[in-house]
């Protein structure tokens, strides 16, 4: 007998009201809506929105790159800027960040270069930045196995008293694994200073939240764990950095550890092999792009005159040259080196390991690829 009873799909938003201090028009909120939050100030929100003009350009012309063949695979963001920009940039230079796939726009804006952020993707190197340098882990595409590291760097750091806080993206569907559980449960009975930030963008690939949870939010969860929970609407960047910023604050005055879910939406496909067709209508993607957390910001700024022609001007042509700057990277022919397979393997390389090593090395000096390497050209 099959335990498995299906259920009809009932679409319910995780919240009519989530945390907020601006509207979808961009004017500013007031009373119990922002939860005690104070919008931050201009200088801040103007940085703010150079940073989401920025990673979009690069999301946009990465995308374009992909679909000419010049990257094997990326998860775009457009349209979770607010989310990922805001959390990150609440961040200190020494505080660490531990990101998945669809951050690459959180690695720009830990100032990381874009030839080395897409390594992964065109599948030079698995990593391509200095880790150590940026305070910036791996992208990590395993569900939720990143919430584990960045739990335990946290715990060290408090063992050793230092100050360092960690903060660490999660996607809707890796709240469903038992490795976010397990960092859930970890930080918080330990008290470690770390930050999970979950960008609900309703979809885990293609299964929609209420497939995922019967929770009124995933922010409720944080109850069950003894830990404060906010539910943020993840397109307003102004309440995320305010939310993202006392969570980073609590952490590292020995508060504990916060979860901070950003209701938002994944206007592109999964990657560049997924068709969002089959499993969202097109009227609810015109609904969230409505809602673009760009252009949200953008008319606050303006209304109040903080943000001129000139400036836009300004911040649109560094758009633009970061655009080209990935173009040319990414069009150049990577140089490859075939040995590099066996750097990094183990701290103290074992016997069969070199002599693997040896053997390709010898195939490679009698030329015994590159008639593999003409055809492919």
């Amino acid at each position: 007998m099959s335990l498995n009873v299906e259920h009809a799909s009932v679409r319910t938003l995780p919240s009519e009201k989530p945390l907020r201090l601006l509207d979808n028009a961009g004017h500013a909120v007031t009373g119990a809506a922002t939860g005690g939050f104070g919008l931050p100030n201009t200088e801040t929100l103007l940085e703010l929105y150079r940073k989401m003009v920025v990673a979009r350009r690069f999301d946009v012309q990465v995308t374009a790159l992909t679909k000419q063949g010049r990257l094997a695979t990326y998860p775009s963001a457009y349209g979770q800027e607010a989310c990922e920009i805001g959390a990150t940039a609440a961040l200190t230079a020494q505080d660490w960040l531990f990101p998945t796939y669809r951050d690459s726009i959180a690695l720009l804006t830990r100032g990381i270069e874009p030839a080395d952020i897409l390594q992964s993707f065109r599948g030079d190197w698995h990593n391509g930045y200095d880790q150590n340098a940026h305070r910036t882990a791996a992208q990590a595409t395993p569900l939720a196995t990143q919430a584990l590291h960045a739990v335990g760097l946290s715990h060290a750091a408090r063992l050793r008293h230092d100050s360092i806080v960690a903060l660490t993206f999660l996607g809707d569907g890796a709240t469903s694994e038992g490795d976010a559980h397990e960092a859930f449960n970890f930080a918080a009975v330990w008290q470690t200073p770390t930050v999970f930030v979950v960008q609900n963008n309703q979809f885990a690939i293609s299964v929609p939240l209420e497939r995922q949870t019967r929770a009124a939010t995933l922010a409720d969860k944080a109850v069950g764990y003894g830990m404060p929970g906010y539910h943020v609407d993840g397109n307003d960047i102004a309440a995320m950095y305010a939310v993202t910023s006392a969570a980073v604050e609590r952490a590292r005055s020995g508060g504990g550890p916060t979860l901070i879910e950003g209701v938002t939406y994944r206007i592109e496909a999964h990657t560049n092999s997924d068709d969002p067709t089959r499993y969202r209508a097109a009227r609810d993607v015109e609904h969230w792009k409505r809602r673009d957390p760009i252009e949200r910001l953008e008319k606050f700024l303006v209304s109040e005159g903080a943000l001129t022609e000139a400036m836009r001007t300004e911040i649109t042509d560094a758009a633009e040259a970061l655009a080209a700057r990935t173009r040319d990277v990414m069009t150049t022919e990577a140089e490859l080196d075939p040995l590099e397979l066996f750097d990094h393997v183990y701290g103290r390389e074992r016997a069969a390991l070199v002599e693997q090593r040896a053997a390709l090395e010898a195939e490679i000096a009698a030329g015994a690829f590159a008639s593999h390497e003409g055809a492919a050209r």
